[in-house]
């Protein structure tokens, strides 16, 4: 385990990563239970509402995302300061992030149906970051015998052409699957080889005079997000709370 550390995770200069990355998740698992806590009205928290101006917390996480960001370009990727100021970005950007539907919108939506947005971006956040840190470098290791190298070197190989995988789900619409087909080649590689979402680039570039192509497309995704809507409502909610229930107007049951 200390040659792995050693060789994966203190050498590529990880530690700071590391520590941003818990920062991150701990600052946005911190920030939604006190958030829901002011919502249930327990606890002692309360907003910060100075000259009756709502201070979001984006705005200090900003400022913390700043000094960390321009700390860490300063110290390296070595030493007590790097995961210093690694740990101050991690706690501005689990700040913003969990706000990021009110960025987008420039309304505070917080506790809306937008408002998922936020929960969406900071677990494929989470998700890419541990991506790139569960996976050991190919690259910048040194006192490496020959097996290894070769090893190494096949992995590259792997990784490029996955990533041509990937690309192409993006492209396709399938912004989660190429985020876990980064971890898993074979999700990519189904992703990249099904039709595409009838909103992507690659259906408005490749179906536009296929219009067999495009129904069927359209078919495919309404069977989807009607199948897995559901399940990650539900997950959503789990992480980050339920939205307001918006009333209906007079007369309309739910």
């Amino acid at each position: 385990m200390g040659h792995w550390w050693h060789d994966n995770i203190a050498e590529p200069g990880k530690v700071p990563l590391l520590l941003a990355l818990a920062a991150f998740v701990l600052t946005f698992a911190i920030t939604r239970t006190i958030t829901r806590m002011i919502r249930a009205g327990k606890g002692p928290f309360g907003n910060i509402t100075p000259g009756g101006v709502h201070i979001h917390h984006v705005v200090p996480g900003v400022v913390l995302s700043v000094v960390g960001g321009f700390g860490a370009v300063a110290s390296g990727r070595h030493g007590v300061a790097a995961g210093v100021f690694a740990v101050i970005f991690g706690v501005g950007a689990g700040l913003v992030l969990d706000e990021f539907a009110l960025i987008l919108h420039l309304d505070d939506v917080y506790w809306t149906e937008e408002g998922r947005q936020s929960v969406e971006v900071v677990v494929l956040t989470a998700s890419l970051v541990l991506l790139v840190l569960a996976g050991f470098s190919p690259l910048g290791v040194d006192d490496v015998d020959d097996e290894e190298e070769q090893g190494r070197l096949g992995l590259i190989a792997t990784y490029v052409i996955n990533f041509c995988f990937v690309l192409i789900a993006l492209f396709k619409g399938k912004l989660r699957m190429a985020v876990l087909g980064t971890l898993v080649p074979f999700v990519a590689l189904i992703g990249a080889i099904r039709l595409a979402r009838p909103t992507s680039l690659w259906a408005r570039r490749f179906y536009r005079h296929r219009h067999r192509a495009r129904s069927r497309a359209m078919l495919r995704a309404y069977h989807h997000d009607v199948r897995w809507a559901g399940p990650r409502r539900k997950f959503q909610d789990l992480i980050g709370g339920a939205p307001d229930r918006v009333p209906l107007p007079p007369g309309r049951k739910s």
